[in-house]
């Protein structure tokens, strides 16, 4: 072990001491290391969430660097040898945050012995990471009257400035900052007022409502904007998920849905940005998706679910002309919940059907990064094969099964979606599953279980509204708020609505790691 010391005490009883402690030290860490990992690799009943499972490794950590400390305190010698680990492991700090340099002197800068001056000859220098607490502050605006002794009537007077919310109190950069913090950062706008409390400032929550709907509406040509440049797109991934709003007039929730577009061609370097829309609708039917998507010509990866069936289904008046691409995530699904449930008694179909999709997403992870061509190439080349075998296995199988068994339903359930489960063979630019889109609803199901219910129909709009151009930025490596603080001050002074693209989260300077100039003022 890396914490023992150079020498052992050689005195019996300070072994035994030493022993002790020892064996007490290695009881605590197994504890703590079964708790990771039956949090992070425990039977399905049994796994947390990701954003549980950050809890529950928070705690844990923070369990084992508090006994390091204890350590650390009662011996020096342990505690020499781990700040000699943690210099030499700790990483580099990133080169666009400031320095504040401070020197420290010695008390005495002459020679103790003749009293002469000393001079430098070298130096010891250390970096820490600091931060200083957001701070508040109030933006006095004066616009001077100035007037002509000479000439009667004559007065000029600088133009007030436009503002956002006019005759309140905010500034652009403080409205983005309070939508960031609610649609990135999943704080609810009740404990931003508390927030805002600490430091003196008596801001009602309903005030704060106040400024984020009023941001939005100003924002929503941007949301048109987005959702039509995504219908162009040659493919899109499509979802829903449920979302609990309050019915005031039952004075209880209903359950709504947030429908997502996402365009994603990272994988095989496309040449659009990545982005996502949101929409809230009331239900998950048909109609609503075809609200969504209409006149959309493209490629749809979705899963099975029966509504993307009847939205391209010709015989309808209104269907969209798009091809339907279906998700492998969603099947292997329903072979890991079989193989989990009749655990620990074997499960070999399940296994095997696993077994040769992994064989698919390694062909996959292969071609990972390639153009579009190369990944067609080689998904001929390797993954063809695989999925023919696997067919004739599915229905090899479903012959010798119980029809009404998990197991023959989820191979019906792959025969009866094999055309489009295969469309990505045929096409370079289409993903094996709908990954991108289900990634971009984390954050609709955080707010949401941090908020706990949308108040409105129409705050639940806004809602979608305001995280569709937040996910955006985030997708495109982009700071939200500054970008939310820029795009803000230049559509209330009148920025033109044929110059809209060059506001778009894509077109932005502001990266993650960019400073915002104007904090510096």
């Amino acid at each position: 072990m890396s914490d023992l010391p150079d020498e052992l005490p050689s005195d019996p009883a300070e072994l035994r001491v030493f022993a002790a402690a020892l064996l007490d030290r290695c009881a605590r860490l197994e504890r703590l290391l079964k708790l990771e990992k039956d949090a992070q690799f425990g039977r399905s009943s049994e796994k947390l969430d990701a954003d549980q499972l950050q809890l529950v490794l928070e705690d844990i950590e923070g369990a084992v660097a508090a006994l390091e400390g204890t350590e650390d305190r009662a011996n020096p010698r342990i505690c020499e040898k781990r700040t000699a680990e943690r210099r030499t492991n700790r990483g580099q700090l990133p080169e666009h945050l400031p320095r504040i340099m401070e020197t420290l002197m010695p008390a005495e800068t002459c020679c103790p012995s003749c009293a002469g001056d000393l001079f430098e000859i070298g130096r010891d220098e250390s970096q820490r990471l600091d931060v200083v607490p957001a701070q508040y502050r109030v933006i006095v605006t004066r616009r001077p009257k100035l007037a002509c002794r000479a000439c009667h009537g004559v007065v000029l007077q600088h133009a007030a400035p436009e503002r956002l919310i006019r005759g309140g109190l905010p500034t652009e950069r403080l409205v983005a900052h309070v939508i960031d913090a609610k649609y990135h950062w999943h704080l609810p706008l009740y404990r931003q007022a508390q927030m805002l409390a600490t430091h003196g400032i008596a801001l009602d929550r309903s005030t704060l409502a106040f400024w984020v709907g009023y941001a939005a509406q100003e924002l929503k040509p941007l949301w048109h904007r987005l959702r039509q440049l995504l219908l162009a797109s040659s493919k899109l991934c499509v979802d829903e998920t449920p979302a609990p709003v309050l019915d005031p007039g039952r004075d209880r929730t209903k359950t709504g849905y947030f429908w997502a577009l996402s365009r994603d061609d990272r994988p095989w370097a496309g040449p659009d940005p990545p982005g996502v829309v949101y929409a809230y609708a009331p239900g998950r039917g048909a109609v609503h998706g075809l609200r969504l998507l209409e006149g959309y010509r493209g490629i749809i990866h979705c899963d099975g679910y029966q509504a993307y069936k009847t939205m391209t289904r010709e015989t309808r008046a209104d269907a969209l002309s798009g091809t339907l691409a279906f998700c492998w995530s969603h099947l292997r699904r329903q072979f890991v919940k079989i193989e989990r449930e009749v655990a620990p008694a074997p499960a070999p179909v399940a296994r095997e059907a696993l077994e040769r999709i992994a064989q698919l997403y390694a062909v996959e992870k292969a071609l990972r990064g390639r153009s579009a061509d190369e990944r067609h190439a080689g998904r001929q080349a390797h993954a063809r094969p695989l999925a023919a075998a696997l067919k004739q296995w599915f229905e090899a199988k479903l012959d010798h099964l119980a029809q009404k068994s998990d197991t023959a339903k989820a191979l019906r359930y792959a025969l009866r979606h094999w055309n489009g489960l295969t469309l990505y063979l045929d096409d370079g630019r289409i993903e094996m599953d709908t990954n991108a889109v289900e990634r971009a609803m984390r954050p609709i199901k955080l707010n949401a279980k941090n908020s706990l219910f949308a108040g409105c129909d129409e705050g639940a709009e806004n809602w979608a509204l305001l995280a569709s151009l937040i996910e955006t930025c985030k997708l495109n490596g982009v700071s939200a708020e500054h970008w939310l603080a820029d795009v803000l001050a230049k559509l209330v002074n009148g920025w033109a609505a044929a110059r809209l693209d060059e506001l778009l989260p894509w077109a932005s300077t502001y990266t993650m790691h960019a400073l915002d100039p104007r904090l510096a003022a």
